[in-house]
C-alpha cells in the first residue's frame, strides 16, 4: 500500500483527534525517518522530546530486547530487578532522595497533584478538600479531564467539563506579583513549566524560577517543575530549572525518560515529601515494572555517555544562529534554549510546515503561527546545513 491508502484507512477508522502532516511513516534512525514509498525525512519534531536520544538508538535497543527476553510485566505486588536500578540511577543523577514511576507523562502530572495535596492536607495542614495549586497562563501539562480542567487554551478544555476550577487558580506565566496575588492559607503548591513547549518555546523572563522558589519558601509551598519535555537535555541543561539554579520540590519527567521505546514517566522528590503517598494511595499496572525500567536506564546512560546536553547546547546555538540569518519580513522572532527552538511567524505556520515536508523535513505547527524545531539531540551540523536550505528555499517561496 501506499501513503494514500494507509491515510484513507485511518481517516475512516480512526477517531480525528490529530491534524497530522500527510506523510506515513515506517523506519526511523537517529534523526531520519522514511515513509511507505521510500521518501526520507530530517524529523526535526523528535516525537515532542520523547527521542532525544535518536531513533530506535542501538544502545536503548539492546537493553529493550534483552529485557524482554526475560520478564517484561510482573505486577507492583511482587518487585523485579530492575526497579531498584531505576531509582538507584534517578537518584544519582538528579540529586533527588526518591522517585515514583508512571508510564505518561499526563500521568506523572497527576501523580505529582496528588502527592502536592496529601503533602498540603498531612503536613502543611490544610483543611480537608480544599487544597489549592497555582498554575500558569499558557499552560500545557496534559489531557486528562484534572489537567485541561486548568488550561486556558479552549481546544484543550471546551466541552469536557464540568471542572474543579477553584482548586487550580491560574496565574500569568512570568508575574511574580500576579503569582503573589493567588496565595492563600489552602494552597498548597505552584506547578509550572520552566520553559513553554506547546506554547511555542516560551522562556520566562529571568529572575521568575527563582522568585518563584523564593515565594514557595516564604510560604511554605510546594515548587513543583513539568520538564516532561524540557527536561533530559532537551533545552540544553538536565533540567530547564537549572538555568536559574533553582531545586523544586518536585520534578515531573517522562518522554525522554524511555528514548521513545516504551511509555515511563516519574516524579523525582525527597523523603519528606514521597513519603506522604501510602501502599495503596497511589499506583499503576505498568508503571515501573522490569521493562520500563530497564528502558530508562538505557535512556539516561545514553543521555550522559553521549554528552547529549553538550551536543544540544552547540547544535541549537548553531541552529538558531543560522535560522536568525534569514532575511523574510514574516519571521518575527526566533528563540530557544538548547535544540528547542520557536520560529515565530506573523501568518499561519501549517503552509510553512506542509512546504518543509515536502523538502524532506518534519516539523509541527502550534498557536497557529509558531514552528517549532526540535530534533533529536545527535543532529549534526551537517545535518542542520542541509536542513537550512531548505528551510530558507520554503521561506523565500512563501514570502
Amino acid at each position: 500500500m501506499n501513503t494514500q491508502d494507509y491515510i484513507a484507512i485511518e481517516d475512516e477508522f480512526g477517531a480525528h483527534n490529530y491534524h497530522p502532516l500527510d506523510v506515513v511513516i515506517k523506519e526511523a534512525y537517529g534523526v531520519w525517518v522514511e515513509d511507505v514509498d521510500g521518501n526520507k525525512y530530517l524529523d526535526c519534531l523528535a516525537a515532542y522530546s520523547a527521542v532525544n536520544q535518536g531513533h530506535c538508538n542501538p544502545k536503548i535497543m539492546a537493553a529493550f530486547v534483552e529485557q524482554a527476553k526475560h520478564v517484561t510485566l510482573t505486577s507492583r505486588a511482587f518487585r523485579n530487578d530492575k526497579l531498584p536500578l531505576l531509582y538507584k540511577k534517578l537518584h544519582e543523577m538528579t540529586g533527588y532522595g526518591m522517585s515514583l514511576p508512571m508510564n505518561s507523562g499526563a500521568e506523572a502530572v497527576e501523580t505529582a497533584i496528588k502527592t502536592a495535596r496529601r503533602w498540603g492536607y498531612d503536613v502543611k495542614g490544610i483543611a480537608e478538600n480544599k487544597a489549592e495549586i497555582i498554575v500558569a497562563t499558557g499552560n500545557f501539562h496534559g489531557r486528562t479531564t484534572t489537567i485541561v480542567g486548568f488550561s486556558d487554551d479552549p481546544a484543550s478544555f471546551k466541552g469536557f467539563g464540568p471542572y474543579a476550577a477553584d482548586a487550580f487558580p491560574m496565574h500569568e506565566y512570568g508575574n511574580i506579583d500576579d503569582l503573589k496575588t493567588k496565595i492563600n492559607e489552602n494552597t498548597a503548591a505552584v506547578m509550572i513549566e520552566p520553559i513553554q513547549g506547546e506554547g511555542g518555546i516560551v522562556i520566562p523572563p529571568e529572575g521568575y524560577l527563582k522568585a518563584v522558589e523564593q515565594v514557595c519558601k516564604e510560604n511554605n509551598i510546594l515548587f513543583i517543575c513539568d520538564e516532561i519535555q524540557a527536561g533530559l537535555g532537551r533545552s540544553g541543561k538536565l533540567f530547564a530549572h537549572l538555568y536559574e539554579d533553582v531545586r523544586p520540590d518536585i520534578v515531573i519527567i517522562g518522554k525522554a525518560l524511555s528514548g521513545g521505546f516504551y511509555p515511563v514517566s516519574a516524579i523525582l522528590a525527597d523523603k519528606e515529601i514521597l513519603s506522604v503517598i501510602k501502599p495503596g494511595e497511589h499506583g499503576s499496572t505498568f508503571g515501573g515494572n522490569p521493562l520500563a525500567a530497564a528502558v530508562a536506564i538505557a535512556a539516561l546512560e545514553v543521555i550522559e555517555d553521549d554528552n547529549l546536553i553538550e551536543r544540544s547546547v552547540e547544535m541549537g546555538e548553531y541552529f538558531m544562529a543560522k535560522l536568525r540569518g534569514i532575511d523574510s519580513p514574516h519571521i518575527v522572532k526566533v528563540r530557544g534554549r538548547g535544540l528547542w527552538i520557536g520560529f515565530i511567524l506573523d501568518t499561519k505556520a501549517r503552509p510553512y510546515c506542509e512546504k518543509l515536508m515536502a523538502e524532506g523535513i518534519l516539523c509541527k505547527e502550534t498557536h497557529e503561527s509558531i514552528i517549532r524545531f526540535a530534533p533529536p539531540l545527535v543532529i549534526t551540523k551537517q545535518d542542520i546545513d542541509w536542513a537550512m536550505e531548505r528551510i530558507e528555499k520554503v521561506v523565500k517561496e512563501l514570502d
